[in-house]
């Protein structure tokens, strides 16, 4: 099962003085995984995040290096999603959808059909809000409304949350934990989301195979034209680079 792969991530013990007052800092960051890459082809900015972050139960990249996680943040239905379940059950892999509130009420023969052949559903946020735009009580509607969404409507508990825009903050981070999440980035995605200017899939793949690393978190988007039609692949050059996805 993918939640399996994420190990425990130890706590990272900092010395504060009896008299300090500690408050997480909300200041908003963009995440991006790099350019930088080190001897195993992992991103260096990915590493760095998990060092940084870990204790806040945040992860850019697993701990399984034999492994590659394919994830896709769902905010809108473009005609791709069922090709692309087509691919991911012919190829018999289980991938991670991040749902946005609008797509969980829209598209519920989609999103039964991820649960009932076995992926995983992460949550987006009910409006793909920006985290540390959101007083803490925002910031625990926006991620907890979703949850009992999901829950209520389908049944299933979600607990993987990826920031909407790729925003964070310690704050942000602190308040997913405390929500009973898990959050994910991701250590490679690639310009795959304006659907007027799609990537060209030769390109697409030479991107995506030579970036393949272990314990990789691949973020891709299922509006795209381009990732429908090379996914299948993808998870083939994946597979023959000897990694499990």
């Amino acid at each position: 099962m993918i939640k399996k792969i994420f190990p425990v991530m130890t706590a990272l013990t900092v010395a504060i003085p009896s008299t300090a007052v500690y408050a997480v800092d909300n200041t908003k960051i963009g995440y991006g995984q790099g350019t930088a890459v080190d001897s195993k082809n992992r991103p260096t900015d990915a590493l760095s995040f998990n060092d940084r972050y870990g204790d806040y139960g945040a992860s850019a990249m697993s701990g399984d290096e034999s492994h590659i996680i394919i994830t896709f943040d769902q905010g809108y239905e473009n005609g791709y999603t069922e090709k692309i379940l087509d691919t991911l059950k012919e190829k018999n892999v289980k991938a991670i959808f991040f749902l946005t509130g609008d797509y969980a009420k829209k598209e519920k023969a989609l999103v039964q059909r991820m649960i009932d052949e076995g992926h995983v559903l992460g949550n987006h946020g009910m409006r793909h809000a920006s985290l540390p735009t959101l007083s803490k009580k925002e910031a625990e509607e926006e991620i907890m409304s979703l949850h009992d969404y999901v829950m209520n409507n389908y049944g299933y508990q979600m607990q993987y949350f990826r920031c909407p825009c790729g925003e964070y903050s310690e704050q942000a981070l602190e308040t997913i934990q405390k929500c009973g999440y898990k959050t994910l980035f991701w250590s490679f995605a690639y310009v795959d989301w304006k659907t007027d200017s799609q990537p060209d899939p030769a390109m697409g793949i030479k991107k995506l195979t030579e970036s393949a690393h272990g314990g990789e978190i691949l973020l891709l988007h299922s509006v795209s034209s381009t990732n429908a039609q090379i996914l299948g692949e993808v998870i083939d050059s994946f597979r023959e680079q000897g990694f499990t996805v």
